[in-house]
């Protein structure tokens, strides 16, 4: 019943012809942070590709070095990366991918996986450059980035990794519904419901990560194999990535450096940009 009814309060959602704000926001943002560039939503850097069975969305700022921007899942979305993109698009060229399912991008068909994930990543990478790139994903961007790492190592030059810890079956119980997700958040999930291609598809996508993280295993296997320098960051207080299993994961790639930050969850670099940022910009010079 309750699923029924959420489907028709999308439908009416977008009968009523509401319009979108004038400002992109992200998930839970403070009321103090104005995002006055609609990244994620730019018509003048938007562009499309087909990755299989799905019609994915990114964004291409500045020239030099390509730098891929990976958000996090589910309440992620393109707009929280502003910070990142702001700074790098004066020196790097900034893909900035809006993952299946997730803003303008296609859920597609297809069960959703980190290797699919990955060669998302890929499609749009090839799209832009021929060049090997730098990677920044934060959480399920992270994970995307591990993937992507280890599978496309002649294309993968270093990757920052935030919010990604090692991950086995039982470690979390990712059981989390869009109703819920609605209540948390309505006027982020009213934006991007309208940016949505296949808006009643919202609870697939949420069934869709949930199977995926329930079965996935993220650890040595995987992080061994990624052979490029990653900075691996989290926050101190990330009650679903502990630090512990995030020192973890970084121990098992060769080549990693850790920085934690103090005083911040899960969403390190948003809470705490300048700390982030002090210890990234050096590792993308050196």
């Amino acid at each position: 019943m309750h699923s029924k009814l959420f489907f028709v309060f999308i439908s009416l959602f977008f009968m009523s012809g509401v319009q979108g704000q004038e400002n992109l926001r992200r998930a839970f943002q403070p009321p103090n942070v104005v995002y006055k560039t609609p990244y994620g939503n730019n018509p003048k850097a938007g562009r499309y590709v087909k990755a299989k069975d799905a019609k994915l969305y990114y964004e291409v700022y500045g020239k030099g070095q390509p730098i891929v921007l990976l958000h996090g899942g589910l309440f992620g979305a393109t707009i929280e990366m502003t910070d990142f993109i702001e700074k790098l698009k004066k020196n790097y060229q900034v893909i900035a991918i809006s993952t299946r399912g997730h803003g303008k991008s296609e859920l597609g068909t297809e069960p959703l996986t980190l290797e699919q994930r990955a060669n998302d990543a890929m499609a749009v990478i090839n799209a832009v450059t021929k060049d090997s790139v730098i990677v920044i994903g934060f959480s399920d961007g992270g994970y995307a980035a591990y993937q992507l790492g280890a599978m496309y190592p002649d294309r993968v030059k270093k990757m920052v990794v935030m919010g990604a810890g090692e991950l086995r079956p039982g470690f979390r119980a990712f059981k989390f519904t869009a109703q819920q997700a609605m209540e948390m958040d309505r006027p982020f999930w009213n934006q991007q419901l309208k940016l949505m291609p296949e808006p009643n598809r919202v609870e697939d996508l949420f069934t869709q990560v949930a199977n995926c993280y329930n079965q996935v295993t993220v650890s040595k296997d995987l992080l061994s194999t990624v052979k490029c320098p990653v900075l691996v960051m989290a926050g101190d207080n990330d009650g679903g990535n502990p630090v512990e299993r995030v020192v973890s994961a970084a121990r098992y790639i060769p080549k990693h450096q850790i920085c934690i930050i103090a005083n911040t969850g899960h969403g390190c670099f948003l809470e705490n940009f300048e700390a982030a940022w002090a210890n990234i910009a050096p590792f993308l010079k050196n």
